[in-house]
């Protein structure tokens, strides 16, 4: 049953069960920001939490940007405790590939970095990202506040407005309150930082996103 496929989410009792505890170990520090990748982080420090397609690209696309300190990949918005890659990947976990971006908001801002989110992908494709397709390559936003929550709803909107009128369809971004996340198989932490020339599917619409990036100075 594995890489199925399947393009629609399992309920919960549909849902592979997963384990109690992680299968496997997680790096300490980021290969490229030399920063702890998994919590408890620095005090002032913030958390954003995206899907948009393969998470290899997509974490590349936030380390790189100013003021983010640490990212991880890993697995979310499903039903199954500690899931694995292949267990993602057959589409009964109900997880997507997310990217956790740890930033200070003294250098960067939320919105700089819905503006890279949206701008990074296409998120009028539902369960694929360009050749990509399961729900794994679903795009999300997973909020840790009730201000971020009304954020990525507000650029959503913003965003559609400009991408309709280019020609592209609905938005099938999904934005809700971050649920659990499930750091990913070490070897995928990274992923383009230890293998240059791998694959990454990552690819935007080419339309602008019309939302505040302004950052505070310090």
């Amino acid at each position: 049953m594995l890489f199925s496929r399947q393009l629609h989410l399992p309920s919960a009792e549909e849902a592979l069960k997963g384990r109690a505890e992680p299968g496997f170990p997680v790096p300490d520090r980021h290969t490229v920001l030399g920063n702890p990748l998994t919590g408890p982080y620095p005090e002032g420090l913030l958390v954003a939490d995206f899907g948009l397609g393969c998470f290899w690209g997509a974490e590349r696309k936030f380390w790189q940007a100013p003021g983010v300190w640490t990212t991880l990949v890993g697995y979310q918005g499903g039903h199954t405790q500690n899931p694995t890659y292949e267990e993602v990947c057959s589409g009964l976990t109900a997880h997507t590939e997310a990217v956790r971006v740890v930033y200070d908001p003294s250098i960067t801002s939320y919105a700089a970095l819905l503006k890279l989110f949206w701008e990074s992908h296409d998120p009028t494709q539902g369960f694929r990202q360009g050749n990509d397709v399961g729900t794994q390559y679903r795009s999300a936003i997973y909020t840790h506040s009730p201000d971020q929550q009304s954020e990525a709803e507000a650029s959503r909107a913003a965003y559609q407005s400009v991408l309709s009128k280019s020609g592209y369809g609905d938005i099938t971004t999904e934005i809700l309150p971050a649920g659990p996340f499930y750091p990913a198989e070490a070897y995928h932490q990274q992923y383009l930082d230890k293998n240059p020339a791998g694959y990454c599917g990552i690819g935007g619409t080419g339309v602008s996103c019309p939302i505040g990036v302004a950052r505070a100075d310090g």
